[in-house]
Protein backbone atom coordinates (compact mmCIF):
# COMPACT_ATOMS: atom_id res chain seq x y z
CA UNK A 1 0.00 0.00 0.00
CA UNK A 2 2.61 2.50 1.33
CA UNK A 3 4.62 2.11 -2.89
CA UNK A 4 1.29 2.35 -4.54
CA UNK A 5 0.38 5.88 -2.52
CA UNK A 6 3.86 7.10 -3.07
CA UNK A 7 3.62 6.67 -6.38
CA UNK A 8 0.56 8.64 -6.31
CA UNK A 9 2.59 11.18 -3.97
CA UNK A 10 5.05 11.40 -7.13
CA UNK A 11 2.06 12.40 -9.51
CA UNK A 12 1.09 14.72 -7.16
CA UNK A 13 4.60 16.27 -7.12
CA UNK A 14 4.48 16.49 -10.59
CA UNK A 15 1.91 19.18 -10.54
CA UNK A 16 -1.63 17.13 -10.65
CA UNK A 17 -3.41 17.63 -7.53
CA UNK A 18 -2.66 18.17 -4.04
CA UNK A 19 -1.63 15.01 -2.10
CA UNK A 20 -4.51 15.17 -0.02
CA UNK A 21 -6.72 14.51 -2.91
CA UNK A 22 -5.12 11.29 -3.06
CA UNK A 23 -4.92 10.23 0.56
CA UNK A 24 -8.50 10.84 0.45
CA UNK A 25 -9.53 8.70 -2.65
CA UNK A 26 -7.66 5.80 -0.41
CA UNK A 27 -9.40 6.55 2.70
CA UNK A 28 -12.83 6.38 0.70
CA UNK A 29 -11.19 3.18 -0.92
CA UNK A 30 -10.39 1.33 2.69
CA UNK A 31 -14.13 2.68 4.20
CA UNK A 32 -16.15 1.22 1.55
CA UNK A 33 -14.27 -1.88 0.74
CA UNK A 34 -14.75 -2.66 4.58
CA UNK A 35 -18.44 -1.71 4.59
CA UNK A 36 -19.30 -3.76 1.31
CA UNK A 37 -16.86 -6.56 2.45
CA UNK A 38 -19.69 -7.15 4.95
CA UNK A 39 -22.54 -6.34 4.13
CA UNK A 40 -21.88 -9.07 0.94
CA UNK A 41 -20.62 -11.94 2.66
CA UNK A 42 -23.74 -13.57 3.02
CA UNK A 43 -23.84 -13.33 -0.74
CA UNK A 44 -20.49 -14.35 -1.19
CA UNK A 45 -20.98 -17.53 0.13
CA UNK A 46 -23.73 -18.11 -2.28
CA UNK A 47 -22.49 -17.31 -4.89
CA UNK A 48 -19.09 -19.50 -4.01
CA UNK A 49 -21.45 -22.41 -3.64
CA UNK A 50 -23.38 -21.60 -7.03
CA UNK A 51 -19.92 -21.90 -8.91
CA UNK A 52 -18.79 -24.92 -7.76
CA UNK A 53 -21.91 -26.70 -7.87
CA UNK A 54 -22.23 -25.35 -11.88
CA UNK A 55 -19.45 -26.30 -13.06
CA UNK A 56 -15.81 -28.10 -11.86
CA UNK A 57 -13.11 -25.93 -10.44
CA UNK A 58 -12.34 -23.10 -7.71
CA UNK A 59 -15.42 -20.35 -7.32
CA UNK A 60 -12.45 -17.48 -7.32
CA UNK A 61 -10.43 -16.75 -10.45
CA UNK A 62 -6.82 -15.42 -9.67
CA UNK A 63 -4.77 -13.83 -12.65
CA UNK A 64 -1.79 -11.67 -13.30
CA UNK A 65 -2.34 -7.82 -13.99
CA UNK A 66 0.01 -4.90 -14.22
CA UNK A 67 -0.96 -2.21 -11.67
CA UNK A 68 0.34 1.36 -10.97
CA UNK A 69 3.87 1.90 -11.93
CA UNK A 70 3.64 -1.43 -14.55
CA UNK A 71 3.86 -3.37 -10.93
CA UNK A 72 1.91 -6.74 -10.93
CA UNK A 73 -0.22 -8.06 -8.73
CA UNK A 74 -2.81 -10.83 -8.29
CA UNK A 75 -6.27 -10.18 -9.10
CA UNK A 76 -8.97 -11.88 -7.61
CA UNK A 77 -12.64 -12.22 -9.45
CA UNK A 78 -15.33 -15.19 -9.02
CA UNK A 79 -14.85 -17.33 -11.85
CA UNK A 80 -17.10 -17.10 -14.90
CA UNK A 81 -15.75 -19.39 -16.83
CA UNK A 82 -14.76 -23.06 -17.41
CA UNK A 83 -11.34 -24.98 -15.91
CA UNK A 84 -8.36 -23.75 -18.39
CA UNK A 85 -10.00 -21.23 -20.94
CA UNK A 86 -6.96 -18.94 -19.85
CA UNK A 87 -5.32 -21.63 -22.71
CA UNK A 88 -7.70 -20.28 -25.31
CA UNK A 89 -7.55 -16.82 -24.90
CA UNK A 90 -3.48 -17.06 -24.79
CA UNK A 91 -3.93 -18.29 -28.96
CA UNK A 92 -5.95 -15.42 -29.35
CA UNK A 93 -3.53 -13.06 -28.19
CA UNK A 94 -1.19 -14.41 -29.80
CA UNK A 95 -3.19 -13.85 -32.89
CA UNK A 96 -3.40 -10.00 -32.05
CA UNK A 97 -2.11 -7.90 -35.33
CA UNK A 98 -3.26 -4.34 -34.35
CA UNK A 99 -3.81 -3.98 -30.58
CA UNK A 100 -6.71 -0.81 -30.85
CA UNK A 101 -8.76 -3.07 -33.05
CA UNK A 102 -8.72 -5.72 -29.94
CA UNK A 103 -12.07 -7.03 -28.22
CA UNK A 104 -11.40 -9.13 -25.11
CA UNK A 105 -14.91 -10.74 -24.74
CA UNK A 106 -17.09 -11.83 -27.31
CA UNK A 107 -20.70 -11.71 -27.00
CA UNK A 108 -21.19 -15.29 -26.99
CA UNK A 109 -17.90 -17.22 -25.74
CA UNK A 110 -18.67 -21.15 -25.21
CA UNK A 111 -16.25 -20.72 -22.33
CA UNK A 112 -18.66 -18.14 -20.07
CA UNK A 113 -20.31 -20.87 -17.64
CA UNK A 114 -24.79 -20.57 -17.23
CA UNK A 115 -23.52 -18.53 -13.22
CA UNK A 116 -20.11 -17.14 -15.05
CA UNK A 117 -23.07 -15.22 -17.57
CA UNK A 118 -25.51 -13.85 -14.50
CA UNK A 119 -22.11 -12.53 -12.65
CA UNK A 120 -21.13 -11.08 -15.68
CA UNK A 121 -24.36 -9.45 -16.32
CA UNK A 122 -24.51 -8.37 -12.87
CA UNK A 123 -21.11 -7.31 -12.33
CA UNK A 124 -20.99 -9.29 -9.02
CA UNK A 125 -17.91 -11.22 -10.71
CA UNK A 126 -16.28 -8.28 -9.95
CA UNK A 127 -16.63 -8.71 -5.73
CA UNK A 128 -13.41 -10.41 -4.80
CA UNK A 129 -11.93 -7.17 -6.07
CA UNK A 130 -13.07 -5.51 -3.17
CA UNK A 131 -9.86 -7.87 -1.17
CA UNK A 132 -7.36 -6.01 -3.84
CA UNK A 133 -8.78 -2.58 -2.87
CA UNK A 134 -8.10 -2.93 0.61
CA UNK A 135 -4.79 -4.56 0.14
CA UNK A 136 -3.85 -1.19 -1.83
CA UNK A 137 -3.52 -2.74 -5.38
CA UNK A 138 -6.79 -1.37 -6.98
CA UNK A 139 -9.04 1.27 -6.13
CA UNK A 140 -12.87 1.80 -6.77
CA UNK A 141 -12.15 4.04 -9.70
CA UNK A 142 -9.42 3.70 -12.22
CA UNK A 143 -8.58 2.16 -15.48
CA UNK A 144 -9.39 -1.38 -15.55
CA UNK A 145 -6.19 -3.37 -14.90
CA UNK A 146 -4.63 -4.85 -17.67
CA UNK A 147 -3.00 -8.63 -18.78
CA UNK A 148 0.97 -8.83 -18.51
CA UNK A 149 0.88 -9.58 -22.65
CA UNK A 150 -0.98 -6.48 -23.31
CA UNK A 151 0.72 -4.17 -21.49
CA UNK A 152 4.28 -5.47 -23.09
CA UNK A 153 2.77 -4.13 -26.53
CA UNK A 154 1.81 -0.33 -24.88
CA UNK A 155 3.67 2.32 -26.95
CA UNK A 156 5.28 5.09 -24.70
CA UNK A 157 1.87 7.02 -24.92
CA UNK A 158 -0.21 4.48 -23.46
CA UNK A 159 2.11 3.48 -20.47
CA UNK A 160 0.41 6.60 -19.35
CA UNK A 161 -2.66 4.96 -18.17
CA UNK A 162 0.12 3.22 -15.57
CA UNK A 163 -0.14 6.13 -13.61
CA UNK A 164 -2.82 5.51 -10.95
CA UNK A 165 -3.93 2.99 -9.45
CA UNK A 166 -6.70 0.26 -11.53
CA UNK A 167 -9.76 0.07 -10.41
CA UNK A 168 -12.96 -1.71 -10.48
CA UNK A 169 -15.22 0.68 -12.01
CA UNK A 170 -14.07 3.94 -14.79
CA UNK A 171 -14.69 6.13 -17.92
CA UNK A 172 -14.40 3.33 -19.89
CA UNK A 173 -16.83 1.12 -17.92
CA UNK A 174 -19.62 3.85 -17.87
CA UNK A 175 -19.21 4.41 -21.66
CA UNK A 176 -19.34 1.03 -23.20
CA UNK A 177 -17.78 -1.70 -21.11
CA UNK A 178 -17.19 -4.95 -23.07
CA UNK A 179 -18.71 -3.50 -26.37
CA UNK A 180 -15.60 -0.92 -26.86
CA UNK A 181 -12.23 -1.94 -28.68
CA UNK A 182 -8.70 -2.21 -26.68
CA UNK A 183 -8.40 1.57 -28.78
CA UNK A 184 -11.68 3.11 -27.41
CA UNK A 185 -11.22 1.61 -23.69
CA UNK A 186 -7.59 3.49 -24.12
CA UNK A 187 -8.61 6.77 -24.83
CA UNK A 188 -11.47 6.75 -22.10
CA UNK A 189 -8.25 5.44 -19.59
CA UNK A 190 -6.13 8.11 -20.68
CA UNK A 191 -8.63 10.82 -20.61
CA UNK A 192 -8.93 9.53 -16.66
CA UNK A 193 -5.62 10.30 -16.15
CA UNK A 194 -5.44 13.20 -17.59
CA UNK A 195 -8.55 15.05 -15.81
CA UNK A 196 -8.28 12.65 -12.64
CA UNK A 197 -10.25 14.23 -9.85
CA UNK A 198 -12.38 13.29 -6.50
CA UNK A 199 -15.33 14.43 -8.12
CA UNK A 200 -14.81 12.78 -11.61
CA UNK A 201 -13.96 9.69 -9.19
CA UNK A 202 -17.58 10.57 -7.47
CA UNK A 203 -19.44 11.16 -10.91
CA UNK A 204 -18.13 7.77 -11.98
CA UNK A 205 -19.56 5.68 -9.16
CA UNK A 206 -23.01 7.00 -9.54
CA UNK A 207 -22.96 5.95 -13.23
CA UNK A 208 -21.47 3.29 -12.46
CA UNK A 209 -24.87 2.11 -10.78
CA UNK A 210 -27.37 2.61 -13.55
CA UNK A 211 -24.96 0.93 -15.87
CA UNK A 212 -24.66 -2.12 -13.66
CA UNK A 213 -28.56 -2.42 -13.19
CA UNK A 214 -29.28 -1.68 -16.84
CA UNK A 215 -26.63 -4.49 -17.58
CA UNK A 216 -25.62 -3.13 -20.78
CA UNK A 217 -22.31 -3.71 -22.73
CA UNK A 218 -21.86 -6.50 -20.13
CA UNK A 219 -21.29 -10.13 -21.45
Amino acid sequence: MGRNLAAHNDAAAAGYLPRWHYWFKRLIDIVASIVLLLLVSPLWLVIALWIRLDSPGPAIFRQTRIGISGKPYTIFKFRTMVQNAEAAFQSKLAGIKELNDFVFQEQSDPRVTRSGRFLRKTSLDELPQLLNILAGSMSLVGPRPEIPEIVQKYSPAQRQRLKVLPGVTGLAQINGRSELTLGETMAYDLEYVRTWSLWLDLKILWKTLFVVFSGKGAY
